[in-house]
């Protein structure tokens, strides 16, 4: 039986403060919750159906508790507009800046990112491409965000999210030779650079871009040409967009 108190803890989690205060994070519909699964996050709670729970045994063992609920019950609970037949809790997970190897491996970097759509894009679009990791400036948005969570449809369990000082962080990998590209309107034609299978991608804040405090540290700017004649063109390209143009860019070569 899901109770009054189950169902605020499950609300509570929309807000960062609530995750922060729980350690967990909202995972909603059968795709996501087979994701959890499938992953090595720890599942607390896993809530779903008599068909979801019969249809998947294996949660069971997977989670620590297990509460069958009827769909109104479900739908009490869910921070959906359609809610499905499941959810489930999990442990938020703790990641540290050791062990990130920038000199093998390409790295997202996002500075300010604010719409919680565009962070989960950008998430889904790492995992497509084979990036691990992704370093986050403190003031984007929260990888843990139910928004963010459900637009990833399972990035979230199979790429490494990182908060840190990035301008800090930037600046040290500068130091010790890592290559560190950004996208400017101003920067060189993304098609006819020299781009290398390691090193640092930065995206910048959806309305204005890379923060003079960031950009201070990238070694390469890049821009990703138009090819509109019009003379009321578009000023620039959706973060996410931009960001699945480069990652396939860099896979490319």
């Amino acid at each position: 039986m899901l109770s009054k108190n189950k169902i605020k803890l499950i609300q509570s989690l929309n807000k960062k403060k609530g995750r922060e205060e729980y350690g967990l994070f909202l995972a909603e519909g059968t795709k996501m919750v087979e994701e959890a699964l499938r992953s090595s996050f720890h599942i607390k709670t896993i809530i779903g159906t008599s068909d979801f729970l019969h249809q998947h045994p294996e949660a069971q063992t997977k989670a620590v508790e297990i509460i069958e609920a009827d769909s109104q019950a479900i739908q009490k609970a869910s921070l959906l507009q359609n809610p499905q037949d499941s959810l489930a809790l999990i442990t938020l997970p703790t990641f540290t800046n050791t062990g990130i190897n920038c000199k093998k491996d390409l790295v997202l970097a996002l500075d300010f990112i604010q719409d919680p759509g565009n962070l989960g894009t950008i998430l889904r679009i790492a995992d497509w491409f084979g990036i691990h990791t992704i370093i986050c400036s403190e003031n984007t948005v929260d990888a843990y965000n139910p928004k963010v969570v459900q637009a990833s449809m399972g990035a979230i369990f199979r790429v490494n999210i990182h908060y840190t000082k990035l301008d800090d962080y930037l600046s040290a990998s500068v130091k010790n030779q890592i290559p560190v590209y950004g996208t400017f309107l101003n920067g060189k034609n993304i098609y006819n650079e020299n781009l290398t299978p390691n090193g640092i991608l930065a995206l910048g804040n959806e309305g204005n871009g890379i923060s003079d405090s960031v950009s201070q540290h990238i070694t390469q700017k890049l821009v990703i040409p138009d090819f509109s004649s019009l003379n009321n063109k578009p000023e620039s390209l959706n973060v996410a967009i931009a960001a699945a143009i480069c990652c396939s860019e860099f896979r490319r070569r």
